[in-house]
């Protein structure tokens, strides 16, 4: 699914990425784990052609996002609230994606009907902006917003921020499910841990812009190594 090589950026005498080589598998759920700095996000704008990379490459389905757009055809992605219409109500908004991706509004309604665990009442029929959502509510907003056009490739940066527990505990069962029936790649950062363990199939660790540890993760197999490195 994803092919990256010799992929470098670096900010003034910062180097934010440095990777020589990292392969996601079609079905693999990856957990991206690294302390601040450690540049995950920098790797998903990069991956996402929201930032140019000073070297290298990243390949999706074989495409360079860079030289073509058909890559969004099979992606859904959500980095921070940039990615919303905030003078849009929630319907207003998934309307619009259903209308430029060619679902049918029927189909939309179906859709948001399968995400309302985790809308937990607090999304839809609120006749709020999304301007004025708690930032929690705008945080699922995108996430369902990723998850509408049921894409084969799901990039999600750090998306249990601003979750309450239980909307964190649904959102975990909401991927799961979501990895499982559709059989979709998932790609999370997140800092934390346990969640990130819950939901991953493999996890790569990244310090200083360089992966350091690249881990299977079965049954949750990667904890140990990871409250280790992290000294918990």
């Amino acid at each position: 699914m994803i092919h990256i090589s010799n992929l470098k950026k670096q900010f003034g005498q910062t180097v934010a990425c440095n990777i020589e080589a990292l392969t996601v598998n079609d079905g693999e759920v990856v957990g991206l784990v690294g302390n601040n700095g450690a540049g995950k996000t920098t790797l998903f704008r990069m991956l996402l052609d929201l930032l140019k990379p000073d070297e290298g490459e990243v390949l999706i389905d074989g495409i360079n996002p860079a030289e073509s757009e058909e890559w969004k055809d099979f992606t859904g992605a959500y980095i921070d609230d940039g990615f919303l219409i905030d003078y849009l109500t929630p319907e207003e908004y998934f309307a619009f994606l259903g209308k430029i991706s060619g679902i049918a509004q029927t189909d939309v309604n179906t859709r948001l009907q399968q995400l309302e665990s985790l809308a937990s009442g607090e999304v839809l029929g609120q006749k709020k902006l999304i301007r004025n959502l708690s930032a929690g509510n705008k945080q699922k907003v995108g996430i369902m917003a990723a998850l509408l056009r049921q894409p084969r490739l799901v990039v999600l940066d750090e998306p249990f921020n601003f979750l309450d527990p239980t909307s964190q505990n649904v959102l975990k069962r909401t991927l799961k499910e979501y990895a499982s029936t559709t059989g979709a790649t998932i790609i999370v950062s997140s800092h934390n841990l346990q969640h990130t363990v819950d939901i991953s199939t493999r996890i790569v660790l990244l310090e200083k812009g360089i992966v350091i540890r690249d881990m299977a993760n079965n049954e949750a197999s990667a904890s140990t190594e990871l409250a280790d490195y992290f000294g918990q």
